[in-house]
């Protein structure tokens, strides 16, 4: 990913009111919390449980988070349980994205913070920076290491949350049997109306991924996405454009364009798609092909309480509170025991369901931010290809 956010990558919203879906786009709330009204006492009253032992301490941490809903969401599922349950404080900072302040902090010596939350993308060249410490796994208990894949499992980062970037349509147009994947999308004979497509330079990469898979390219042979590659991708964005109605440019449009009817299929994000739905919207998630990508969770070299980070790192990736960071800010954590503290409505709607899990694709990060041989990132390369088809 890059250092803006498509969405990311939220207008500030609640999951009980409509209305919000209009309000403008405000990147601070890109990940808004999609379901923080919603109750389940059960996490609220078993994670003052879960951190006697081996997070107990004292004293405050310094963590980020996105502010508005999202960091009320986090607040009430996460860190409030976290001081009551460990006896330390969570200390808030705000920023739309992190890595520009801890880049900062890091290159003046002096860091402030404790953690921070990273786009996949922008991580590697930070930790070879040497920016992060170590996770200390020896904090977790047994069901979240068990949850958490291990591949997932960094040396210095995890997983957070995760988002995922996929079709949706509109029911009241395509019915109950509505495109299924991106060959659909691509099909106007069998699926006619207009369509909506993700507008930025910054988010080049889902398009030319979806292009690719609609193309018939498998999952499997998508990345990396070479000259050719990207080549055959705007080929088949050709065929398409004429179709998009709107490139939209703000996590908050897709689902509204769907409502006024102004599309009948768009690509768009999970979370948003979630509330939607939950709150009655006559709109279906299409699984097949979605475009996942995680945003991680680091302990800052030099921050000034890393001992009481770690602990944080540990309780939020535990199953109940995993599950009521997932409920807090509509975007779920990679820990899939969180799947058995959630409402059952929920559960089909995730990422992280095993059936949904199956059919997605994921980001290749590490290749996204690499540097090509003319200093320029695949990211930057990608944007640029991208702004030049555009505007032919």
């Amino acid at each position: 990913m890059d250092n803006k956010r498509p969405e990311p990558q939220g207008p500030s919203r609640s999951i009980n009111s409509a209305s919000d879906e209009n309000s403008k786009f405000n990147r601070r709330d890109i990940l808004r919390a999609a379901a923080a009204s919603m109750a389940i006492p059960a996490i609220a009253q078993s994670t003052t449980a879960f951190a006697k032992d081996k997070l107990a301490g004292s004293g405050q941490v310094v963590a980020f988070s996105y502010g508005g809903l999202f960091t009320q969401g986090i607040r009430k599922y996460v860190y409030d349980p976290f001081t009551e349950a460990t006896g330390i404080k969570v200390v808030d900072v705000i920023a739309d994205v992190s890595d520009p302040q801890v880049k900062a902090m890091n290159q003046a010596g002096r860091v402030d913070w404790d953690t921070a939350f990273l786009q996949a993308a922008v991580f590697p060249p930070m930790d070879n920076a040497g920016m992060f410490v170590p996770i200390d796994y020896s904090l977790w208990d047994s069901e979240s290491l068990e949850g958490t894949p291990e591949s997932v499992r960094l040396k210095t980062a995890v997983p957070v949350f995760a988002s995922a970037q996929l079709l949706v349509y509109d029911k009241r147009a395509l019915g109950d049997h509505g495109p299924r994947n991106w060959a659909d999308f691509w099909n106007v004979k069998a699926f006619p109306g207009p369509r909506g497509l993700t507008g930025l330079a910054a988010t080049a990469r889902i398009d030319m991924v979806i292009a690719l898979l609609a193309d018939g390219v498998p999952k499997s042979d998508v990345w990396p996405l070479t000259d050719d590659k990207i080549d055959r991708a705007l080929k088949k964005l050709d065929e398409i454009k004429p179709h998009v109605a709107k490139w939209w440019t703000a996590g908050s449009e897709p689902n509204q364009l769907l409502i006024n009817r102004e599309v009948v299929m768009t690509s768009c994000f999970d979370g948003r798609t979630i509330s939607s739905i939950r709150q009655g919207a006559p709109v279906q998630m299409a699984w097949d092909g979605a475009y996942v990508s995680y945003t991680y969770g680091v302990v800052l070299k030099g921050g000034p309480n890393t001992e009481n980070a770690q602990k944080l790192i540990a309780f939020l990736n535990r199953a109940a509170v995993a599950a009521g960071f997932t409920l807090g800010t509509g975007y779920p954590g990679p820990n899939t025991n969180q799947l058995k503290h959630l409402p059952s409505d929920l559960v089909p709607l995730l990422s992280i369901n095993p059936e949904n899990a199956s059919k997605v694709i994921h980001e290749d990060s590490a290749w996204v931010a690499a540097k090509r041989p003319d200093g320029k990132t695949n990211l930057e390369h990608i944007g640029e290809r991208w702004l030049a088809w555009r505007v032919q």
